[in-house]
């Protein structure tokens, strides 16, 4: 495989060295994904508490199962976004610009696998504020203001 790897190596050199400060080039990263999936979260939260499990119809057991399954996995997937922009975006040199950084994304993660677990309005909602708090910040970085926008 070294001899290949040589081989190609010679026969189609780099024509210049490149770098990154990520482990993807700049403006790949982007907290608009948990934002989504964490309105996901809220939605099906919402409509959770809405249900009327007292209506006695199967349709409402199959319709909680659907909300559940969706909330969990929205959940999961904002966790996986946000520890990925936690971990591969930011840098030490980010905590000086914003010494509760760690914090807050520790706070978000939590919230994420709190959300999973039960079904909370409040820690929804919370959710969303911090991950707003995250858009926030990260824009910062970028020296740019972004608007928080929300599907809903």
């Amino acid at each position: 495989m070294k001899i290949l790897t040589a081989k190609i190596k010679q026969l189609f050199p780099a024509k210049q060295v490149v770098s990154a400060h990520c482990d993807g080039p700049c403006g790949v990263y982007d907290p608009a994904s948990a934002r989504i999936a964490a309105e996901a979260v809220l939605s099906m939260t919402k409509k959770i508490l809405a249900l009327d499990p007292s209506d006695g119809k199967h349709a409402t057991a199959n319709t909680l199962s659907r909300y559940v399954a969706i909330k969990e996995e929205q959940a999961h997937l904002a966790k996986t976004e946000l520890l990925v922009l936690w971990t591969d975006y930011f840098k030490p040199a980010h905590l000086a610009q914003f010494p509760d950084l760690h914090d807050t994304f520790w706070q978000a993660a939590k919230l994420c696998s709190a959300v999973k677990v039960e079904v909370s309005l409040e820690h929804a909602e919370e959710l969303m504020a911090t991950i707003n708090k995250i858009h926030s910040m990260f824009w910062a970085t970028k020296g740019r203001d972004v608007t928080f926008y929300v599907a809903s």
